[in-house]
């Protein structure tokens, strides 16, 4: 993306500034990454907003989907760059203090609001001059904690204040934006929530719903043909079809429950529910799913690789 690349250069020249002005440049980043992520959670509600979703798309082109909700999160820090590194900028301006003292009423102390100039200034830098308003009257972000902190060290006798100390570049733990891992965590966990609670019909296609009742029916048949047989025959003979029919449902048995447990899986059921209601350790369900498709997608179904499933199976779980 054009725009990011750009503002890797801008960033070179405030990263200078900052060391110009004894501010460590991380530190620095940190604050401006954390307002701007405050903006892109709150971004989805503001029908003004055109600049990252366009930005976002462009980032995922045709990979995105029906699944955009996922590359908002992987994708947010290289679309936010540029933002952050426009903020990072004016937050060491000389005369943001001034401004922040200002968003106060200066002598004539009073809360923030959408007037705020700082706020206003900010809008204008990125791009959106209609986002003053909206960041002058959030309080409880961390632009909003570092424009009190400005303001209350500019006050007459601030800096011998015991309370008004905070550095005003410290991000709170409470104002630091989650990472893409924690909440690609809190996705997947959605995700498995809301697939259990999802209707069957819904989650799991028609094609892969007749393969198991197939299955299930095919597996039903073979042991229908079972009775009688043991009335008459030799051992030898009536164990062998015993046994060849008995490992012929097995297997059928076990195509239906490894074509269940990949759909009740794919459809955001948790892992530990399914391996437990096939009586099978999760690890060696997984095991066998993976081996499994990989033996459909070299050759297609082979007898050998599914049948034991069942067999194999301990005490139920749970």
């Amino acid at each position: 993306m054009s725009e990011v690349v750009r503002a890797q250069y801008r960033w070179a020249g405030v990263r200078r500034r900052a060391v110009r002005a004894g501010r460590d440049p991380d530190v620095v980043f940190d604050m401006a990454h954390a307002v701007v992520c405050r903006w892109w959670d709150q971004a989805p509600g503001w029908e003004e907003e055109t600049i990252w979703p366009r930005r976002l798309y462009r980032l995922a082109e045709v990979n995105a989907g029906g699944d955009l909700g996922w590359w908002r999160i992987v994708g947010r820090d290289a679309v936010v760059f540029p933002e952050a590194v426009a903020v990072a900028g004016v937050l060491l301006e000389p005369g943001t203090s001034e401004l922040a003292w200002e968003a106060f009423g200066g002598e004539r102390l009073r809360a923030r609001g959408a007037d705020d100039p700082l706020c206003r200034r900010l809008g204008e830098r990125v791009g959106r001059p209609w986002l003053g308003p909206l960041a002058g009257t959030d309080y409880d972000g961390a632009l909003s904690a570092h424009i009190g902190a400005l303001a209350r060290a500019r006050r007459p006798g601030g800096e011998d204040r015991a309370e008004w100390r905070d550095d005003p570049w410290r991000v709170r733990s409470e104002h630091r934006p989650a990472t893409a891992a924690a909440l690609l965590r809190v996705r997947a966990a959605e995700a498995r929530q809301a697939g259990s609670g999802t209707r069957w019909r819904a989650a799991v296609s028609a094609e892969t719903r007749m393969q198991i009742g197939q299955w299930a029916d095919e597996a039903a048949e073979s042991l229908g043909a079972l009775r009688g047989v043991q009335g008459s025959g030799t051992t030898r003979e009536v164990a062998r079809v015993l046994l060849e029919s008995l490992t012929d449902s097995a297997e059928k048995v076990d195509l239906a429950l490894l074509t269940a447990a990949r759909a009740a899986l794919d459809a955001g059921v948790g892992l530990d529910d399914v391996a437990g209601w096939c009586r099978l350790p999760a690890g060696d369900l997984v095991r066998i799913l993976r081996a499994a498709a990989g033996r459909r997608a070299g050759r297609g179904r082979d007898r050998a690789g599914v049948t034991g499933v069942v067999v194999g199976r301990g005490p139920r779980a749970g």
